[in-house]
């Protein structure tokens, strides 16, 4: 049986020689200091400090050797380990470092630069223009009223005392929800979009008391096709005022206020004769030529292309309300009278902005919508 080998001489161990271990902690010390970014460092780490790099496997080597030879063995190799790991953590501070300088640089925001990449939008002008029209008359002590959008055919028609066999109520000029009423039957059979705001005034009548004051902006349908002048949906605001007393004087008073606060002081209005069914009597309304104000009449040397050179520009229709739409109202007409009138919206937003063409209101494009603003 042999004896212990208590003379075995850790030196003797080519991974744990003097030599051997100061030149694996050079060797990782360099790679170390060469690795120029933390993908090059990490890899670094693994092989010179990895659990396969020849430190670490040297450390395993120490187990094997006899007590006494131990320490000397492990004092050299742990001493290495030290060394190097002190190595990663300063050169790995130094890299973060340079990556966060360089990160400021190539990241960093210009707050001179446009923030609004995603461009903006703006209220539709037809949104500004029906509340700004509102707006006038609220401050007159108008109230605004609203009604539903698929109206009876009796509010639509029989209340405004338009006749069953007027052309307005053909299928040809309106869209009907539920089929024209049959001969004999009850004329509010029928239900249609409604092809005007009157029948807002009818249900105001009926929901109030003179004296009544109120203004009825609101969506209208009509079978018209989509082109520059016409669309099938539009919008129009209608004014009725029922009082003891109320005369085409007051009506022509209103109007030249309307005008004068929506296209500027010294615009004026004009009544023509004319017919409606829920007006007697009857005029269209005529607003002065807001850019030539009548100086182009007879001037061949200035001609004006908004009136056409005739100095007054077509609004809509007015009248003194028809005393048999008071009485379908349950209004007494001795006692009370009434004046109305109303235009189409998109109409007056083609005067005021020389506006050409009337799908450009309706295409959503944020270019025609834009140059109007945000006014409120």
């Amino acid at each position: 049986m042999s004896a212990p080998n208590k003379s075995y001489d850790p030196v003797e161990v080519e991974a744990l020689q003097p030599e051997v271990v100061e030149r694996v902690r050079d060797e990782a010390l360099a790679a170390i200091a060469a690795a120029d970014s933390l993908d090059a460092l990490r890899e670094a780490k693994a092989a010179h400090a990895g659990d396969r790099s020849p430190l670490a496997l040297a450390n395993r080597e120490i187990g094997a050797l006899p007590p006494q030879a131990r320490a000397a063995a492990g004092k050299r190799v742990g001493q290495a380990r030290s060394e190097v790991g002190k190595a990663l953590a300063a050169r790995q501070e130094e890299l973060e470092a340079e990556r966060d300088e360089r990160v400021l640089v190539e990241e960093a925001v210009d707050v001179t630069l446009p923030y609004d990449r995603a461009p903006a939008g703006a209220r539709h002008p037809m949104t500004t223009l029906s509340e700004r029209i509102a707006d006038i008359f609220v401050a007159m002590g108008y109230e605004v009223a609203e009604g539903p959008e698929v109206e009876a055919e009796w509010f639509n028609f029989d209340a405004l005392n338009i006749a069953p066999d007027h052309p307005a109520r053909t299928t040809s000029d309106t869209f009907f929800v539920e089929p024209l009423a049959e001969a004999g039957a009850e004329q509010d059979a029928g239900l249609v979009l409604r092809t005007h705001t009157s029948p807002v005034q009818i249900r105001s009548m009926l929901e109030r008391k003179p004296p009544i004051y109120v203004i009825c902006p609101g969506r209208v349908y009509r079978t018209d096709e989509l082109d520059a002048t016409h669309t099938p949906v539009f919008h129009q605001v209608e004014l009725l005022a029922v009082d003891e007393g109320l005369t085409m004087a007051d009506l022509k008073g209103t109007l030249d206020h309307m005008v004068q606060s929506l296209f500027g002081p010294g615009m004026r209005t004009r009544l023509r004769p004319d017919y409606f069914p829920f007006t007697e009597p009857s005029a269209e309304m005529d607003m002065l030529c807001f850019h030539c104000r009548g100086e182009s009449v007879g001037n061949p040397d200035r001609p004006c292309r908004t009136c056409s050179s005739e100095g007054w520009i077509e609004l809509g229709g007015c009248g003194v309300v028809n005393p048999k739409v008071l009485v379908a109202c349950g209004i007494d007409p001795d006692r009370y009278s009434g004046f109305a009138f109303g235009f189409g919206i998109e109409r007056m937003l083609m005067f005021r902005h020389n506006v050409t063409d009337m799908r450009d209101m309706i295409e959503g494009d944020v270019r025609f919508t834009r140059p109007f603003g945000m006014e409120i």
